[in-house]
């Protein structure tokens, strides 16, 4: 084995105090670049957007496919014409599915508002009028989920996310044990910050799992349904299905959007679930609603012109992204294999890549990279409050920066990984 390659924890104190000495002139050499990168945020980068741009100059026609006059109020449910396309994409009937603004995110949030003052489908109570509130969060995961139930004052109660979902044994065992546990949080396939694809088996576990409350609801965010690194495309478990096999239909509450897709401030958001979960979500959404952006939902309509048409268009999108990711596992091989101080993911699709430093590194690291220029999504966000016990978890986010940024972000985190484990190996 070359010293290169040698595990940090094989060598000797002096070898490591000579490691540690490299990695602080490393360090320095960084600083003295005076970088101004970024890699917080799962954004589309603009050349991603351009892809949409022909959605300027539509629709062509205010009408939709169903004689439907988009501009003028009425049909909260959204347009038949796009909900009968993406149906065919998220497997679901078009009466299971909701099409509404541009965000995914305000959808969540308003069911867990209604889920909160009124009690859903199956509930014996408003969740409001509980004793105590308590989701499964599968960890690491995605950030705003948690800043939805810590907003609500919901507790939490994680699980680990594996290659293929979360701990399902886990979850059953807590679901089964206590009422307080409402419901799971699961981004399914190409989990943020993971990329897990959730399996057909664990889904249905999920699915047909005895619970202690009544009402446990699966909020299913298949945000990354359709965002495919590689030509062999991951195909979502069909969780609507499962629960209605197993006697549950009102268990999933499905969320997906266009936001990654086409344009992500002007996209459309779909919901779907049970036909009976979709008038429970409609008849609260009445009251504060007469009608979503009809003509946005056309626009896109006319844009993809069918489910072929958004799978098309994704293709475009891998093309530009791919490469982005094949180069920050290049630079985490090159500079970081063999070294034992650091693991992370390979997704086949999503937004993100989940690197694992040293224990008891991860925010060291954060900080060298915000002093070097680099900006990082803060350790921790992916556990609930933002507490990652063995501080080791951090979150890439590769897509918005040019190729380019993307190799000097990549050079300079591996940099600062290989300092902050030299620092804690010699202390």
């Amino acid at each position: 084995m070359s010293e290169s390659t040698q595990p940090l924890s094989e060598r000797s104190p002096d070898e490591l105090a000579a490691f540690l000495a490299a990695q602080e002139a490393a360090y320095a050499d960084l600083k003295a670049q005076g970088l101004k990168l970024d890699l917080t945020r799962g954004k589309p980068a603009s050349s991603q957007l351009d892809l949409s741009d022909a959605l300027l100059a539509l629709p062509t026609s205010a009408t939709d496919a169903h004689g439907v006059d988009t501009r003028n109020y009425g049909g909260l449910e959204g347009i038949r014409q796009l909900r009968e396309m993406f149906a065919e994409l998220l497997a679901v009937e078009t009466e299971q599915l909701v099409a509404g603004g541009n965000s995914s995110l305000v959808m969540m949030r308003e069911v867990l508002t209604d889920l909160w003052l009124k009690g859903g489908v199956d509930s014996e109570r408003p969740w409001g009028q509980e004793e105590k509130v308590t989701f499964i969060c599968p960890v690491p995961g995605y950030d705003r989920h948690f800043t939805l139930l810590d907003w609500f004052g919901i507790d939490t109660v994680t699980v680990p996310m594996n290659d293929d979902g979360p701990d399902a044994e886990a979850v059953a065992r807590l679901a089964a044990s206590d009422p307080s546990i409402k419901g799971m949080w699961i981004v399914p396939t190409y989990a943020n910050p993971t990329g897990s694809v959730c399996s057909q088996e664990v889904a249905e576990r999920l699915a047909s799992m005895p619970t202690a409350a009544p009402d446990f609801k699966i909020l299913w965010d298949n945000a990354y349904a359709f965002h495919h690194l590689t030509a062999a495309e991951a195909k979502s478990a069909d969780i609507l299905s499962l629960a209605s096999a197993a006697g549950n239909p009102h268990r999933p509450i499905v969320f997906a959007s266009t936001s990654k897709i086409t344009y992500a401030g002007a996209g459309v958001a779909f919901l779907a679930g049970s036909v009976e979960t979709v008038q429970w979500y409609t008849s609260h959404l009445g009251k504060g609603a007469i009608g979503p952006d009809k003509l946005n939902q056309l626009r896109h309509a006319e844009f993809f012109g069918s489910a072929q048409g958004v799978r098309d268009h994704m293709v475009k999108h891998r093309e530009i992204i791919a490469p982005k990711f094949a180069e920050v596992d290049r630079i985490l091989t090159e500079r970081l294999g063999g070294l034992g101080v650091a693991t992370w993911t390979k997704p086949t699709g999503g937004y993100f890549v989940s690197l694992d430093v040293l224990d008891g590194t991860a925010a060291r690291v954060v900080a060298l990279a915000k002093e070097a220029g680099v900006a990082l999504t803060p350790a921790g966000a992916s556990f609930p409050r933002g507490e990652d016990p063995d501080d080791r978890n951090i979150r890439l986010a590769p897509t918005f920066p040019s190729p380019a940024d993307v190799t000097g972000a990549m050079e300079a985190v591996t940099t600062c990984v290989l300092l902050a484990a030299a620092e804690k190996l010699t202390a």
